[in-house]
């Protein structure tokens, strides 16, 4: 009964984590600039990490392979933002304005 239950736990996880690939794919895709796209990207890179490999060390079980799982994650949840930090900051200082909401509405309008 025990393993079924962590197994529908991790497919649930591991389920969730797909989605949020599939949402941050399209939303990369989809979103209007570049700041916006990056933002899609890192949160993906975060959430989608965290349930994918929490479903694949629920399905491990304890052993050396979660492990080293577990410092996977660390590793990425640690780096991930941290390169997304880096990559709008360097856009910003590259003189890569980002859009307000003012300055999007103005576009359909002529002075």
């Amino acid at each position: 009964m025990m393993e079924q239950v962590i197994d529908v736990l991790s497919w649930i996880l591991l389920t969730s984590g797909g989605i949020f690939v599939l949402i941050g794919g399209v939303g990369a895709l989809r979103l209007p600039n570049f700041y916006t796209r990056t933002h899609a990207a890192s949160v993906t890179d975060t959430m989608a990490t965290f349930l994918v490999l929490g479903g694949i060390m629920l399905q491990a079980g304890l052993s050396i392979a979660t492990i080293k799982l577990v410092a996977i994650l660390v590793f990425l949840l640690l780096t991930g933002p941290t390169a997304s930090y880096a990559l709008a900051n360097a856009a910003l200082l590259s003189g890569m304005k980002p859009e307000t909401e003012a300055k999007s509405s103005d576009k359909g309008h002529t002075k």
